[in-house]
């Protein structure tokens, strides 16, 4: 089968602080191309929230995985970049250390996780977002 490319990008609103998972969305979009096997490539446009794959059955899973960011990079007085808030350099390390772009193996169609993984974007900034995130997937299609 000859392989193929699509691009998309899907916005996701955050509400402050936390993991806010985008399987429905990134299966709805491989739905609506007829993806089959093939690679989907996730990145996220924004240097203070990031990508991760982690459970997804659990929801505090993700309340102790923000515990753990802030204690990694704690918000601060002292950062010499802070114009845009206590916050904002905080989110940039936290960004750093973690991913900002993921790829997903697609079989029949479907992403490639195990039973209790999600894809989510991790929202870095106190304050609610709307974070653009950019697909690709290459590989063949049901068509």
């Amino acid at each position: 089968m000859p392989l193929s490319q699509n691009l998309h990008t899907i916005n996701v609103p955050t509400t402050g602080k936390g993991l806010f998972e985008i399987n429905l969305q990134l299966q709805s979009w491989l739905d609506r191309i007829q993806a089959k096997d093939g690679l989907l490539t996730i990145f996220i446009r924004h240097t203070s929230a990031s990508l991760t794959v982690q459970e997804n059955a659990d929801p505090t899973v993700a309340l102790d995985l923000v515990d753990a960011l802030d204690g990694l990079a704690p918000e601060r007085t002292d950062y010499r970049h802070c114009s845009e808030g206590p916050d904002d350099m905080p989110s940039h390390i936290k960004s750093m250390v973690t991913q900002t772009q993921l790829a997903v193996p697609v079989q029949e169609g479907q992403m490639a996780l195990g039973t209790w993984q999600g894809v989510f974007v991790i929202e870095h900034r106190a304050m609610p977002h709307t974070r653009e995130v950019a697909l690709h997937y290459l590989g063949s299609s049901i068509k």
